[in-house]
């Protein structure tokens, strides 16, 4: 008899481990207690990155509010508005389950 085990990526390092796993046994990363939920969707954030990158928005969404608030602050230099714009092609030659381990 084999027990069927869910895998899922690592937050931090993308190794495949376990589902049930609280922590990553290759890098010690902590993993979300919340199964499924909380996936950040690929074409969300183009769309953000598009419209709202300059302020940051997409940061805000995949989880990084201290870069996201960095936008906000310098939103007026365009700065932020053209590494949204490289975050943009990035995020669309990125594959799926490659976003989905970095950004969970």
């Amino acid at each position: 008899m084999s027990t069927i085990i869910n895998k899922v990526h690592c937050r931090s390092c993308g190794a495949v481990i376990a589902a049930e796993a609280r922590a990553c046994p290759q890098c010690g990363g902590v993993q979300a207690a919340t199964g499924g939920v909380g996936q950040k969707n690929r074409i969300a954030a183009i769309v953000l990155a598009l419209l709202l990158g300059g302020f940051g928005a997409h940061k805000f969404y995949l989880g990084k509010p201290i870069q996201g608030i960095l936008c906000v602050l310098f939103f007026w230099t365009f700065i932020p508005a053209l590494i949204a714009f490289v975050e943009v092609i990035i995020y669309a030659f990125t594959s799926d389950q490659d976003f989905a381990a970095k950004y969970g």
